[in-house]
């Protein structure tokens, strides 16, 4: 396995400590080579790779630590200098099916494979890289094309690691190993579906990276589409590992390209005072979306979705309402209190299912209550382990294809070619007022406790 960007953040906080908990769990055999800009010796790499799990794990178990040392290599070059790759087809030997990790800006993505190629590193290779796929539908052609003159289709993993998490694999089974579901799980009975993504915090120094993609192509066009077509998409047909591909692209052809009145675009106050931001900057912080997918089971559904920085909580929630019982019986006044199902995805993993019950005493009167399903997850599998172990054994199932990945970015490119007016919100706020006369689900927004 060879990791480019060996050095840099990406690598300290996920793909490093993914490596330490593979080998721990017996699943990495194989040499690491780290590529990077600078001029480290093999201590310093040491040092780096230590530092790295033990910011990751309360408890290091210092056998396979070491066991991780001995399979680090290092090569120290310019991605732009032909020597780098001659050393590194050295250090490669007598590799007959590496994979190569890109964890470098994506500006780098061409000539890092083109390079690859010329030196014959990578021949008969795997390759492995980091969203964003491109920056709109054009720029993601242009990727595939590049990546597709080198490695073949099926050799190309493109990680989106909310792919790789528990919760979300959680959602996906729950999903088609309940027979219960199946009957209402359409437009018939779901009213709406809202998707929250809240986080508690800005962009963390990060300033110059966000203002290059903004809430939009950060997590809303990769993660949260890809939780609409989990949850729209059809039972898969056969084999989960070569049906899920077919029914996710399917699905996600049939979501309906946003247009203006679709979205709400917030930026935090204090935003432009970030390190790296422009002193007018338009890049929204914060985005609440509508979006229609063209199918016979979702015809009419509106899917909402919402994600932004220095939001309440620091959360992801999914709520599915359904309509409320076609004539009050009892005649109560609970326009706003309908059966739904509730996904959490983070911080903790729950499944929740609301539903109105009496009250006791001699009225019939009702209220709202919970059937609460929590887990606690022991060793959990990150989601970075168990993606780079089914790139190395050669499963896509989890990955997203090259086909996907352009008719993503065609659903939001409209928005995005022709930016909708920013709204400005406080710190802690739940986005810019105007999403409340503007997108707001039939029974108001869900907003995530912890």
């Amino acid at each position: 396995m060879v990791v480019f960007g060996i050095t840099g953040d990406l690598s300290f906080k996920k793909i490093i400590p993914a490596l330490y908990t593979m080998v721990r769990h017996g699943a990495l055999r194989v040499p690491v080579i780290g590529v990077a800009r600078d001029h480290w010796g093999p201590e310093q790499l040491r040092d780096r790779v230590r530092d790295s799990v033990r910011s990751a794990e309360r408890d290091v178990d210092e056998e396979s630590l070491n066991q991780l040392f001995e399979l680090v290599r290092f090569v120290s070059g310019d991605y732009k200098d032909p020597s780098t790759f001659t050393e590194l087809k050295k250090t490669l030997n007598s590799s007959k099916r590496p994979i190569f990790y890109l964890a470098i800006p994506p500006s780098l993505f061409e000539g890092v494979v083109n390079k690859l190629h010329d030196s014959g590193c990578a021949d008969n290779g795997r390759l492995i890289i980091e969203k964003p796929f491109g920056r709109d539908y054009e720029s993601a052609r242009e990727l595939n094309r590049v990546l597709g003159s080198v490695f073949d289709e099926e050799d190309i993993f493109r990680i989106d690691h909310y792919l790789g998490k528990e919760a979300v694999l959680n959602m996906l089974y729950f999903r088609f190993s309940n027979s219960f579901l199946e009957p209402v799980w359409n437009r018939n009975y779901v009213q709406s579906i809202e998707i929250t993504m809240a986080e508690n915090f800005g962009v963390e120094g990060r300033g110059a990276f966000y203002e290059e993609v903004g809430c939009i192509r950060d997590v809303i066009q990769n993660h949260l589409l890809n939780l609409i077509v989990i949850l729209a998409m059809e039972p898969p047909a056969g084999r989960i590992d070569e049906a899920l591909i077919d029914e996710k692209l399917k699905i996600t052809k049939a979501i309906r390209p946003l247009q203006a009145g679709d979205v709400v675009r917030g930026q935090f106050r204090g935003y432009r005072d970030e390190k790296g931001v422009a002193e007018s900057s338009q890049v929204e912080t914060f985005a609440a979306l509508r979006l229609f997918v063209n199918s016979w089971r979702w015809e009419g559904v509106p899917f909402y979705v919402r994600a932004g920085k220095y939001l309440p909580v620091h959360a992801t929630e999914i709520m599915v309402r359904f309509h409320r019982p076609p004539y009050a019986v009892f005649q109560e006044d609970h326009v706003n209190q309908s059966n739904y199902i509730r996904f959490r995805l983070s911080p903790n993993i729950a499944i929740a299912m609301g539903s109105r019950i009496k009250k006791p005493g001699d009225k019939m009167q009702g209220k709202q209550n919970e059937l609460y399903v929590s887990e606690s997850i022991v060793d959990e599998m990150m989601p970075y382990e168990r993606l780079i172990g089914d790139a190395m054994e050669g499963d896509p199932t989890l990955f997203t294809d090259k086909v996907a990945t352009e008719v993503a970015w065609r659903i939001v490119d409209p928005v995005l070619a022709q930016p909708t007016e920013l709204f400005f919100y406080d710190k802690y706020s739940w986005g810019p007022s105007e999403v409340e006369s503007r997108i707001r689900p039939p029974q108001g927004w869900n907003d995530p406790k912890v």
